[in-house]
């Protein structure tokens, strides 16, 4: 297994220069992403020797992503979010770059094919029936790869701290109970990409945190 690689400095500057038009908090939000989020490290790490064209489904204002564009690590990307300021900060920072983001409905849009889709913190966002739809449509579309950072249900207190963490914030932002915090167990998680022809790994995505975040990877054997 790869080893944790955070992107170096002057990465993380080149790719947070982009969303200068975006405002202060936007460009200070995805510097900080990039710098100490576990995902980061983790996907940097497992993306040599490249994703190729890689889908990004719940991109937000689609930092990861640009990062891995300019490191050489993607070729392509697509990312595909609601509409709102971070899709359109995402669609902003792209510019001049092989890269595209568009608003849409992950849980009813056509999903481009792709050599790498990638879902970080959005599948236990979803109702779980949607999940699982959204998971066999992935394991459709994606020729090579499907990396998931996923909520673990399964992990005791860690589990605990995650439930109070996501209800608190939506608490902060409003969001009510309409806002599903809804994780599926992870052999439901891997079952439709194992289905599929993918062999499927799991490992923590945590480092340091108290969070009950594991990286779900599922690849395909080279033809």
């Amino acid at each position: 297994m790869a080893q944790n690689r955070l992107p170096d400095a002057a990465l993380i500057r080149a790719t947070a220069d982009r969303y200068a038009g975006s405002g202060r908090f936007t460009r200070h939000f995805v510097a900080s992403k990039l710098r100490h989020d576990p995902a980061t490290a983790t996907i940097f790490g497992l993306a040599a020797p490249g994703l190729g064209h890689m889908l990004d489904l719940g991109c937000g204002h689609g930092q990861l992503a640009l990062a891995l564009l300019l490191a050489g690590r993607a070729e392509w990307v697509t990312g595909l979010d609601r509409a709102g300021p971070k899709i359109d900060d995402a669609a902003r920072a792209a510019t001049g770059l092989p890269a595209r983001f568009d608003a849409a409905d992950i849980a009813t849009a056509t999903l481009p094919d792709c050599d790498t889709a990638l879902l970080v913190d959005v599948l236990y966002q979803m109702p779980p029936d949607l999940q699982r739809d959204l998971l066999g449509r992935v394991a459709q579309c994606a020729r090579r790869r499907v990396l998931i950072r996923a909520f673990d249900p399964g992990l005791g207190w860690r589990s605990r701290v995650g439930f109070a963490m996501e209800r608190i914030g939506r608490a902060l932002r409003r969001e009510g109970a309409n806002t599903a915090i809804a994780p599926l167990p992870l052999a439901e998680l891997a079952a439709p990409l194992a289905a599929a022809g993918f062999s499927v790994t799991i490992m923590p995505c945590w480092s340091g945190t108290p969070f009950p975040n594991v990286l779900l990877i599922a690849e395909r054997a080279p033809c």
